[in-house]
């Protein structure tokens, strides 16, 4: 994240809505130096912060931390960059990044995770029903090989960006 960006394009839309450092200083609960140190760049706003002036300022905080106004093509990337770059600045040790992005591959393949159970679970159930135990034994392999080809996955991204 380039702090003197952010603080500029903080700075741009104090200044589009006719305020002062210590106006936005006052709504905000900081002294205006505290207003001014973002605008040089020399610190972030804290993430409270950041909600108030995305609200204020029509923006979303995900422009904020790119430093300008996004285009709907451009925001699914830097949404990407900003989360990359707040969590490499984070205190966050490397467990926490680990669990952080395995939940997020988690819930971005949520539905295949059940359409894979389901799938597996009517197998299952086809090959107890036709009392045929290669059925099931099949979709048993199946389904190990399926946790595996997955679980390679889904560690592969985490140490992508667990380890950026």
């Amino acid at each position: 994240m380039d702090t003197v960006k952010i603080g500029a394009f903080i700075a741009l839309l104090r200044k589009e809505k006719n305020l002062t450092q210590e106006a936005l200083g006052e709504r905000l609960g900081v002294t205006n130096k505290t207003v001014s140190r973002w605008e040089t760049g020399t610190y972030l706003p804290p993430v409270e912060a950041l909600k108030e002036l995305s609200e204020l300022f029509g923006v979303t905080i995900n422009e904020l931390l790119s430093g300008k106004r996004l285009e709907s093509s451009e925001y699914a990337a830097a949404a990407e960059e900003n989360l990359k770059s707040a969590v490499a600045q984070s205190g966050f040790t490397l467990s926490e990044k680990t669990e952080y992005f395995k939940m997020k591959w988690l819930k971005e393949h949520l539905a295949l995770l059940i359409f894979i159970g389901v799938c597996t679970n009517i197998a299952l159930c086809a090959g107890f029903f036709a009392h045929n135990p290669i059925i099931i034994a099949a979709v048993i392999i199946l389904g190990v090989v399926e946790y595996a080809v997955l679980n390679n996955k889904l560690m592969t991204y985490v140490e992508a960006r667990a380890f950026d």
